[in-house]
């Protein structure tokens, strides 16, 4: 699923036939919603990127190849195969291939809130099910949609996708844009994306996105802890990096407690959105307080129109670390284990397994 750049420190003849039974697969749907247009442009482009990418192995076997291309490509082999024999991810979740984009981004997710409740706007789709996004491959697409959005009243937010999953219908691609991440972040996306063709429950994007997080996070730790030992100076980075979003995570789950108990509140709507004005200042603020952002974008975050969509997007990707792991003990810390002891929740209540996450928004 997509997986959006964070806002604060805190995945020939064979592929033509599976996708045009991916395109009759959706059909009905597609014509019966009036999202002809839409999902043209997003199959366009999507089939671009699956018939213009390249083996891995292939290209970094030719001679004429930089060395930071190589590095990069390198690293994506290693932390895919490592993906597979260690943490037990499918290989069919992507990363043997890669595709050379003619832009700087992949795409754009637009995603938008109730302004006045803590409630995500969903969509649904065949396969993925309801999710509370809205990917584009094409930006005026994407603005066109958040306007609309807009002017219905709801609190937006588009931004730029770092990475998705086809969950194992296609072998996805590592993408050019990709390419420039730091190290642990490449690695980090391997195993988040192949995490989402391993265990994946349609219609639940916090649980979906939040163990795709815990099996990237551990990971992370367990791959450069065997590579590079337990001074490795990508784990420092790691782990520096989780310190700074652990503080940040506490933040928005405290200022999302003030913004929920504000929506309940018997105070007209303009009160509401007066104190709600009030609050974000106070969250920004507090940000800049614990250099939770750098200094040299501290004036740029505090103009930032923050708004609901900003906290459930973030705790949409970190939610129940808690109960994860305990569901990793449970699993005596065995990767294969702890996938199906995750695919057990799918047959919880909805409620329950909100209350496995912690859930409180």
């Amino acid at each position: 699923m997509p997986k959006p750049l964070p806002l604060l420190p805190i995945p020939l003849p064979c592929r033509i036939k599976k996708i045009l039974i991916l395109f009759v697969f959706l059909l009905v749907p597609i014509f019966l919603s009036g999202c002809l247009p839409y999902l043209f442009h997003l199959g366009k482009e999507q089939s671009s990127i699956i018939l213009g990418r390249e083996k891995i192995d292939e290209i970094l076997s030719r001679q004429v190849l930089d060395l930071k291309t190589k590095q990069k490509l390198n690293l994506i082999r290693e932390a895919r195969n490592f993906a597979i024999g260690e943490l037990a991810l499918n290989e069919k979740g992507g990363f043997e291939y890669y595709t050379k984009l003619d832009r700087e981004e992949i795409g754009w997710n637009v995603s938008a809130s109730e302004a006045l409740e803590l409630k995500s706007y969903t969509w649904w789709f065949p396969i993925a099910g309801t999710v509370p996004y809205k990917g584009f491959f094409n930006k005026e697409m994407a603005i066109s949609l958040e306007k609309e959005l807009q002017a219905e009243g709801y609190d937006t937010r588009i931004r730029a996708i770092g990475g998705y999953s086809t969950l194992g219908w296609f072998s996805d691609p590592v993408l050019s844009p990709q390419l420039s991440w730091p190290d642990h972040r490449l690695v980090g996306l391997v195993f988040h994306e192949m995490a989402h063709a391993t265990v994946y429950l349609p219609g639940d994007s916090t649980l979906n996105e939040s163990y795709a997080s815990y099996v990237e996070e551990k990971g992370i730790e367990l791959y450069y802890t065997k590579k590079e030992g337990e001074k490795s100076i990508h784990l420092e980075k790691f782990k520096k990096d989780k310190v700074r979003r652990e503080i940040t995570l506490t933040l928005l789950k405290k200022y999302a407690e003030e913004l929920k108990t504000l929506y309940a509140s018997q105070l007209t709507n303009e009160e509401k959105q007066n104190q709600k004005k009030k609050i974000l200042l106070q969250f920004k603020e507090e940000v800049i307080q614990k250099k939770l952002v750098p200094e040299e974008k501290s004036k740029e975050f505090l103009v930032r129109e923050w708004n609901n969509e900003d906290f459930l997007g973030a705790l949409r990707y970190h939610s129940g670390e808690v109960s994860f792991q305990t569901l990793f003990k449970k699993a005596s810390y065995n990767f294969p284990m702890f996938h199906e002891e995750v695919k057990k929740l799918f047959d919880l209540p909805e409620e329950k397994r909100k209350q496995f996450l912690n859930e409180n928004i």
